[in-house]
């Protein structure tokens, strides 16, 4: 499905979003990845959801990818006597290993790792960072507290550690059947949790099995200090706002957003920005003036894609939300400046062949009249080479694989095209030159850059450049054999 705009909108499904009416109009209104939230919902009700994307995909013949979240380990502290208390601040709190109902002075935190991590000194957040406790003495059972900020603290509220790496795996008992039920269902993307090192990235790799690509959510400050390690080893990022702000100081997170932006650019990895990004839409028709101006920053930044959570899976307007988005992105990327900001923060990067291929494709684009780049990739590198060039005209990705056209639905830019196998060069050029006309992105007396490499379907192997008619007649007149 040919789309006005190249950066990506991920929605995810929920209970407002799960009949095979809502996900084929949320698709025709613009989203091109479906995030399955591992956190809520049954087996059968992700496996009910996966069904009917992949019923969408065939009726439109549009590839879609499924972006599986997994809930990673949440830490919570236990029950209170009252249900909940008010803690006020300079008052001592106590957190233990004691599973006795909570009072106004203590109670449960049912996480040994947390305690065996803790210094004098370190915070401690409860429900969202509403709460705030300085450790002043810890032992392996227990940490005597300050209130630094109070509020009310109640039953099952999710604790954050933000000074600390945890010694937790990034993976629970949970995440692990997750995992390899949404392996084995299908998935295309598979997005891993409250990562705090590359060694997490890692342990998912081994399980996964090349089954899904990973996707690293950066939601720790521990995850901002080891990012380039976490990059090295992930297929792309997710900069997840949410917690990242109650972690760190709310003044550091679009920096950060920034920075980790443009970091995954110059790798060639795709960058989701996400978490309340339309967040009234939940309840309103209307967004913000403030939420627009949130998603168009993502996209000034040359985000691959920008993400609804609640807005589609649980809010009253899913569909408003996902045109909302499609509408400011085709009114940011029409503006000259998103083109100057774009241009300006492109990094050269020039290690291999293929480095050299695509940056030429694209400056041969933007200095002749070429329509679009069309690139023959088996497993969706050069496509994503090509997407790091930012170049202004479309990027058509021609595969034979399935699973690659999927992943690919994430990448900013590309319009994925199923391509039989290949093994003549002319014969990839008449397929992009049909592929081109047929998506409405040249005619036939326009040209197009085309890159593949020889021999086809081997990864990594990108090495052909050629400036081709969309007329099949000029194409069999002058391509050799």
């Amino acid at each position: 499905m040919k789309r006005e705009r190249k950066v990506k909108i991920v929605a995810t499904l929920g209970p407002a979003s799960s009949s095979y009416e809502m996900i084929r109009a949320l698709h025709e209104a613009g989203a091109d990845v479906f995030r399955l939230n591992m956190s809520h919902g049954t087996h059968d009700e992700i496996a009910e959801r996966h069904r009917i994307i992949r019923q969408v995909e065939k009726d439109l013949d549009s590839p879609i990818a499924i972006l599986a979240d997994l809930q990673g380990p949440k830490l919570r502290v236990g029950e209170f006597v009252n249900g909940s208390e008010e803690l006020e601040w300079g008052e001592p709190f106590r957190l233990d290993l004691d599973p006795a109902p909570g009072t106004h002075q203590r109670v449960n935190l049912p996480h040994p790792e947390i305690f065996a991590a803790l210094e004098p000194g370190s915070h401690l957040l409860v429900n969202d960072g509403k709460i705030r406790l300085r450790v002043e003495e810890c032992a392996e059972d227990h940490a005597n507290c300050t209130v630094v900020i109070g509020g009310t603290i109640s039953n099952r509220k999710g604790v954050n550690v933000p000074d600390v790496v945890l010694p937790l795996a990034a993976l629970s008992d949970k995440d692990r059947k997750d995992l390899e039920y949404v392996c084995a269902l299908g998935v295309d993307w598979l997005a891993l949790s409250f990562v705090q090192r590359a060694a997490d990235v890692e342990e998912a790799r081994q399980l996964t099995a090349g089954r899904a690509a990973i996707l690293s959510k950066i939601e720790k400050p521990a995850a901002v200090r080891a990012f380039e390690e976490i990059l090295a080893v992930s297929d792309g990022i997710m900069v997840a706002r949410g917690d990242l702000g109650v972690e760190l100081p709310v003044q550091n997170v679009p920096p950060i957003q920034k920075r980790l932006v443009r970091k995954c650019r110059a790798a060639a990895k795709p960058v989701i920005v996400a978490t309340q990004m339309l967040e009234s839409m939940i309840e309103s028709p209307m967004p913000t003036r403030a939420e627009v101006s949130d998603v168009a920053t993502a996209i000034y930044e040359g985000t691959d894609a920008i993400m609804l959570s609640a807005e589609s899976a649980a809010g009253q307007y899913p569909i408003e939300a996902v045109t909302t988005m499609d509408n400011v992105a085709r009114e940011v990327e029409s503006d000259p400046t998103y083109t100057e900001i774009i241009e300006a923060s492109r990094q050269a990067v020039r290690h291999t062949v293929a480095d050299g291929i695509v940056a030429a494709a694209r400056e041969i684009a933007e200095t002749t009249n070429i329509k679009a780049i069309c690139c023959f990739t088996s497993s969706g590198t050069t496509a994503s080479l090509v997407a790091r060039e930012r170049p202004r005209v479309p990027i058509i990705a021609m595969t034979s694989s399935r699973g690659a056209a999927r992943r690919l639905s994430l990448i900013w830019g590309t319009y994925c095209v199923m391509t039989g196998d290949l093994e003549r060069f002319k014969q990839a050029v008449v397929n992009a030159a049909r592929a081109a006309r047929a998506g409405g992105f040249a005619t036939e007396g326009d040209q197009i850059v085309v890159t593949a490499g020889v021999p086809f379907n081997i990864p990594g192997t990108t090495n052909i450049l050629r400036v081709a008619p969309c007329d099949e007649r000029l194409i069999y007149r002058t391509d050799p054999e």
